[in-house]
């Protein structure tokens, strides 16, 4: 066996959660994509960045890599599914004014096409399809470096006062 290895750092999470309450949730994310307040570890461990946050759309891109990969040879679809939570939330995280959280209800994924480490960097888009006070709903697609669609998901999210 060859062994392979992979160092994860990342910054001290509680600072941006610290200010989340004070901003809009669009602001927020383009501080985040402006490095004035620093991305989740999960960004981190998961190889995705935040590369375009607008009103009720939300992109990521993800660079998917062996240490993603499940017994088979492939990409595990769990890093899939992270991948359409997040743009999901944050695409609704854009709709929302200051003082307001949301959490994931459900999310309904279909895998179209395997990943593998050579499918290139992942684009995952989440848009808002139906903004609310105390839920919300988002679309996302994930396609490859060719553009070819290898998954898409609907999912519904709480909305609530972080207070």
């Amino acid at each position: 066996m060859t062994e392979r290895q992979r160092i994860i750092t990342w910054e001290d999470p509680s600072v941006g959660a610290a200010v989340m309450p004070s901003m809009s949730g669009l602001d927020y994310l383009h501080s985040m994509m402006g490095k004035k307040l620093p991305p989740p570890p999960m960004n981190e461990l998961l190889s995705m960045t935040l590369i375009e946050a607008v009103e009720g759309k939300a992109i990521f891109t993800c660079r998917p890599d062996e240490s993603h990969y499940n017994p088979i040879g492939a990409v595990h679809g769990g890093l899939v599914c992270a991948l359409l939570d997040s743009a999901l939330g944050c695409a609704v995280h854009t709709t929302l004014p200051k003082g307001i959280g949301y959490t994931s209800i459900e999310i309904k994924v279909n895998y179209l096409r395997p990943v593998r480490a050579n499918s290139g960097p992942l684009t995952c888009t989440g848009i808002v399809s139906k903004p609310g006070k105390r839920v919300a709903f988002a679309d996302g697609t994930v396609t490859d470096s060719s553009g070819k669609v290898v998954a898409t998901a609907t999912g519904s999210l709480l909305v609530f006062p972080l207070s």
